[in-house]
């Protein structure tokens, strides 16, 4: 598996593996036991404008190949990664931490994501609209943005950094990648290899591994780039979306989370318990759609509580490669610094302990903690890590306000045993997602995917794919002669 990253710890610009100009090295480490994986010459702004210049020379030529070449290079993507999983699985659990689980959810959503994008190639139509004046025939073409940058996540990084790539290069686009330097290869080089095999012609999709302490803001500011499509906190989205304004480009924006599963005095308490525990700690709680927050219906807090704190105390935590862990590492250990300080936290500020979990290196096992105070701060941020909140409410306007209290709006879910009683409160949160009876971490590739509030801007997946990564032209034709005032 070293060699493997190894071969791959290069930047892929205009069709060719080569290594940066930078003056140092991005290491790659192993979260779990700190392996180091490969070591990657970062990419300068030279580099950058290099493969954005590479990608829009490119572009003109792909967007005028037939869509069904271009859907056929699609397929054969899909083909190699079905082919490859077995060592795209590996890669997942040595760069990231992911669990044997983690890297078969991963991967099975990314395989779904690539099927959509294979028919998005297809997807685009024109349309020809009336006119009030006698003779003219307004079209209107929808036509690729020209080159789109992508910046990936290190939590989902290939199917995150797919979701993107792939459905821009299906609608004709180019495209430059920037993963997080945490996930270099899984989510930037080895996607490029991918398509690279899958006959992807050279420039149209160029990975640039680098840090923003060498390039600052150019990968946004870049005149080429028409979108950038970010995917990260919002702190960091917020910036995003100030620089691409300013420099009249569009943004589309999947942010952090703050999400609730709700459980109202009519669930299935057992099947509550399964899905909120997922919820909560699926790939150690490093997901934007995590149920931060558990919140219980009093008449059945107690009942629900016990449960649930015996089925956390049941998590294996331990080493990723391990078939039977559940609890991996986190990414790296100023992300293990900061849920110990979030637990510390909410202790000093009166919340009690459930499960409190110990720390050892980048593995950071599950906490349960209650009775914070309803005021915390903690309660409306995005804790990303396997630290659950449980908050009890007395019915369910309170539950409805409580699940509101907070600046994101990504997804979240209720328990009830009356669907439409379900249906009708998820009505009233402030989300782009909510789920009824079920989890709160879900992705499908056909459904608008994204957030309210903090939580982001834009849709993805299915035909938001099209709002993201084309735009609209409208070229009129005479047929008569208009008559002008002068």
């Amino acid at each position: 598996m070293s060699s493997y990253f190894t071969d791959l710890a290069q930047q892929y610009i205009d069709g060719e593996w080569r290594p940066g100009s930078g003056s140092w090295d991005l290491i790659d480490l192993n979260p779990y036991d700190d392996e180091k994986l490969a070591s990657i010459t970062i990419a300068t702004v030279d580099e950058v404008d290099l493969a954005y210049r590479a990608a829009a020379r490119a572009q003109k030529v792909w967007a005028a190949t037939n869509p069904y070449a271009r859907r056929a290079v699609l397929e054969k993507a899909l083909m190699l990664v079905e082919e490859r999983e077995e060592e795209i699985s590996e890669a997942i659990v040595a760069e990231l931490g992911g669990t044997r689980l983690k890297a078969a959810f991963e991967l099975h959503l990314a395989k779904e994501f690539l099927r959509e994008a294979v028919h998005l190639a297809l997807r685009p139509e024109g349309r020809i609209i009336p006119s009030p004046v006698d003779g003219k025939e307004n079209r209107v073409y929808r036509v690729p943005v020209g080159v789109v940058g992508v910046i990936s996540p290190f939590n989902f990084p290939f199917l995150l950094s797919l979701k993107s790539v792939a459905p821009a290069l299906a609608l004709g686009n180019g495209v430059v990648l920037k993963p997080h330097q945490d996930t270099p290869v899984v989510g930037g080089s080895l996607i490029a290899k991918i398509f690279e095999d899958a006959g992807l012609p050279g420039g149209l999709l160029n990975v640039v591994v680098t840090d923003i302490a060498e390039i600052g803001d150019a990968f946004l500011e870049h005149p080429v780039p028409k979108v950038i499509s970010f995917t990260g906190s919002d702190e960091v989205g917020r910036h995003v979306a100030t620089v691409c304004a300013s420099h009249f480009k569009r943004s589309v924006l999947e942010l952090g989370g703050n999400s609730a599963l709700v459980v109202l005095d009519d669930a299935d308490l057992d099947y509550a318990v399964d899905a909120a525990v997922f919820s909560r700690y699926v790939h150690q709680g490093q997901v934007c759609m995590a149920a931060n927050r558990v919140l219980v219906d009093r008449s059945v807090a107690e009942e629900f509580t016990g449960k649930f704190v015996a089925k956390v105390t049941s998590l294996k935590a331990g080493d990723p490669r391990d078939p039977e862990t559940v609890i991996g590492p986190v990414i790296n250990s100023r992300q293990a610094d900061a849920l110990a300080g979030v637990v510390a936290q909410a202790l000093a500020e009166g919340a009690t302990a459930l499960v409190h979990g110990s720390r050892t290196d980048n593995l950071v096992e599950p906490s349960v903690l209650t009775g914070l105070p309803a005021d915390s701060a903690l309660l409306r941020q995005e804790v990303f890590g396997p630290v659950a909140f449980l908050v009890p409410f007395d019915g369910e306007e309170e539950a409805v306000r409580i699940v509101n209290d907070t600046p994101y709006g990504l997804s979240g879910a209720v328990h009830t045993g009356d669907i439409e009683r379900g249906v009708r409160f998820a009505q009233q949160i402030d989300t782009g997602m909510f789920h009824v009876n079920d989890g709160t971490v879900h992705d499908e590739p056909i459904v608008p995917f994204g957030g309210e509030k903090h939580s982001g801007i834009s849709r993805l997946n299915g035909d938001t794919m099209l709002d993201a990564f084309t735009t609209v032209k409208w070229i009129s034709v005479q047929h008569g002669r208009s008559t002008f005032p002068f």
